[in-house]
């Protein structure tokens, strides 16, 4: 048998198992997210619990248009934060993962008139210089309290020894009674996670 005949044969074996070895191994990648933030929040003073495969939860601000997957979820005891929830967004470069804070918001259900609140670096020198400040925009009165919280800011700045990942945006949910904090993936330091629990609060009270 030349090699002509043996290719087709070849190739064939290769989809039969390789492309389910391939698949499962980034199920495992995905699952791997959520399992070492899991076992991560011991160690930083939070308890923490998995919530159930298709918890309530997992579907606020899932947006299946732009190739978002919930990849599971963690509830969070005695904080501001409720749950959070790890999602991957899949594109031809790959995944991105991203992590929802979400904080009850009861008294936003029903509104129409919400906006994203994101926080912008200040840079020195303006693009490639080191960050130096940051300022919240979008909702008025969220923007208020968040910018008038300077120890909020100094833990954003200085957390240590784990500093901030990517940026921060606020997103209300009415339509769920949630508010969704969203973050880059990464596992926080002690200080980063009270920071973004602080906004929850902030989240909590202007709600």
């Amino acid at each position: 048998m030349d090699w002509e005949e043996l290719f087709p044969i070849i190739m064939v074996l290769l989809f039969a198992f390789g492309l389910p070895l391939l698949i499962s191994n980034l199920r495992k990648g995905k699952q791997k997210k959520l399992d070492e933030l899991y076992q991560h929040f011991p160690g930083i003073g939070v308890k923490a619990s998995l919530l159930e495969k298709e918890n309530a939860q997992e579907k606020v601000g899932q947006k299946r248009s732009w190739g978002e997957k919930v990849e599971g979820g963690i509830e969070i005891e005695d904080r501001n934060i409720d749950s959070i929830i790890v999602v991957s967004a899949s594109s031809q470069y790959g995944s991105t993962y991203y992590l929802n804070h979400l904080v009850t918001s009861p008294s936003s259900t029903g509104r129409e008139d919400t906006k994203k609140t994101t926080m912008v670096r200040k840079k020195s020198p303006p693009i490639w210089g080191k960050v130096i400040d940051i300022e919240w925009r979008g909702d008025p009165y969220l923007v208020q309290r968040l910018n008038f919280d300077y120890q909020l800011k100094y833990k954003l700045l200085q957390a240590s020894p784990t500093p901030l990942k990517g940026n921060i945006s606020i997103h209300q949910e009415p339509k769920h009674g949630y508010t969704r904090i969203r973050t880059d993936y990464q596992l926080p330091s002690s200080d980063l996670f009270e920071a973004i629990d602080t906004i929850a609060r902030h989240v909590k009270s202007g709600t």
